[in-house]
């Protein structure tokens, strides 16, 4: 190597060295924000605002974004621009009940759902943040489907593109089974349980008739649920909603037709309508994110913030995902378009 790249190698050795010794030395591992060096190589990690539009102070519009699948990959909000991450997402729906210059929220939506118990936390946050009095508008993009909907069903208005991808109210749960295959090439499962439902989803055997009444009842449960929110949602009568909730698909056009949103239109003219509706045209428009330096998201900063334990790994992300929307041995309930 030449002697540039030696000292670049030199450098970053220095700043991992320091960088570990002085997370011996820091404070709390769980304070929510970052101190001392590691917020001189990360930044504070706190939440801050920047302005979209500018506009009066004392009443504003929070822009809000869902984009990619609802699920709780165990992240807590450190650098958060990475995906979905659904624990920054509900840090910033606080965020909004605690201030009370926002005067409404527009969210957008680019989602094909995710967790059944994720898309309710949000769904829940949303209805508190509307018992403010603060008005939540949804714009949905390329596609707002299944959990999509669920959390945007409460909204006071709804608009969708022509284009866009909604619907698939309903519940999915999938699981693979290989018994068949197992009696194939003679491998017998040995599996020893207190009682006959305790391997209810098991790939290695062929799912009773009460196997599949109790998981049908499980998922006709989640089912009901999702029901009763779009009808109190959309002031429609849960007989009404049942005739359209299928599961199937409806493009923008389709979803006015049958009441499951308001407007066509794209995110400006959710806002645009927004700020009439609710006489806030001079409103200054904002939107959350994390204070980073970006350090973290070269090759050097993503392995000093990981071996801290301030980053999640990969590794460790992509199995608290799985962790989280279930296995075939393993299947959970979803609020999900497309399968599993």
């Amino acid at each position: 190597m030449n002697r540039r790249r030696w000292i670049a190698v030199f450098i970053a050795a220095g700043l991992f060295i320091f960088s570990s010794v002085a997370s011996f030395m820091s404070e709390d591992p769980e304070e929510e924000s970052l101190s001392g060096m590691d917020a001189a190589l990360f930044g504070s990690n706190e939440i801050r605002e920047n302005v979209v539009e500018e506009g009066e102070d004392g009443q504003r519009i929070a822009q809000l974004s869902i984009d990619g699948t609802i699920a709780n990959t165990g992240e807590n909000s450190f650098f958060s621009g990475e995906g979905y991450n659904h624990q920054f997402f509900l840090d910033q729906l606080e965020e909004v009940q605690e201030d009370p210059s926002v005067s409404a929220v527009l969210l957008e939506i680019n989602t094909p759902g995710g967790g059944v118990y994720e898309s309710a936390e949000i769904a829940k946050e949303i209805r508190e943040i509307q018992a403010e009095d603060i008005p939540v508008y949804v714009s949905m993009k390329n596609m707002g489907a299944s959990g999509g909907y669920y959390v945007s069903a409460s909204a006071d208005k709804i608009f969708a593109t022509s284009e866009t991808l909604t619907g698939s109210i309903g519940v999915i749960m999938s699981g693979m089974n290989f018994s068949e295959l197992m009696d194939n090439l003679g491998i017998e499962d040995q599996t020893y349980k207190s009682g006959p439902l305790k391997d209810m989803g098991s790939a290695t055997r062929e799912p009773s008739e009460e196997d599949e009444q109790v998981m049908q009842e499980y998922v006709d449960n989640s089912y009901d649920r999702f029901v009763e929110v779009v009808a109190n949602g959309r002031d429609m009568s849960e007989d009404q909603v049942r005739e359209i909730a299928d599961g199937r698909i409806y493009d923008g056009q389709q979803a006015r037709d049958n009441d499951l949103i308001d407007e066509l239109g794209f995110p400006e003219d959710a806002l645009v309508t927004l700020k009439e509706d609710e006489q806030l045209q001079n409103a200054q428009v904002f939107e959350y994110d994390i204070a980073t330096t970006g350090f973290d998201r070269t090759w050097l900063g993503s392995k000093i913030a990981q071996t801290k334990g301030i980053k999640q790994s990969d590794t460790d992300r992509m199995l608290n995902v799985i962790d989280r929307i279930g296995t075939p041995e393993a299947p959970k309930p979803m609020y999900y378009y497309g399968g599993e």
